[in-house]
């Protein structure tokens, strides 16, 4: 029987929401072992001078927890 975890991440980039997503996935990757899922909670902007400068993704990610 395995145990999960789930743990939550808020990735940015100056791109899109699809590239803060991955920017949280790939940082997940570096210190999570055995990740199984991901799951977008919220998408965010930053605005200035009525642009939008930097998009930000919330995700939750579920990793299987070792033994």
């Amino acid at each position: 029987m395995a145990v999960a975890r789930v743990t939550k991440i808020i990735g940015s980039s100056p791109r899109s929401w699809q590239d803060a997503v991955n920017a949280a996935l790939k940082r997940a990757n570096k210190t999570l072992r055995n990740l199984t899922g991901l799951h977008v909670l919220e998408q965010k902007a930053r605005i200035e001078k009525g642009k939008i400068t930097e998009y930000r993704a919330t995700v939750e990610v579920t990793f299987i927890l070792e033994d």
